[in-house]
């Protein structure tokens, strides 16, 4: 399973599927990160969290626990 947080500065990926339950798959969803939705990995900072992705358009910043529920393709 490859997730968001494997992805390289500069790639892109379609999400695939959302793993976790609760409050924590409610907020990544009320991100606009959905199933379908194409991710773009911008930054790393440079202890390697968090990550800046844009998706839909807009700039968000993830943990690296929450790109690792991300599984994309």
């Amino acid at each position: 399973m490859k997730t968001l947080k494997d992805i390289p500065i500069g790639g892109t990926a379609t999400i695939v599927r959302l793993h976790g339950e609760g409050p924590v798959k409610r907020r990544i969803m009320d991100m606009g990160i959905t199933k379908g939705a194409e991710v773009t990995v911008r930054k790393v900072a440079p202890i390697g969290d968090p990550l800046e992705v844009t998706v839909r358009g807009f700039e968000l910043s993830l943990r690296k626990a929450e790109a690792a529920l991300i599984e994309v393709a």
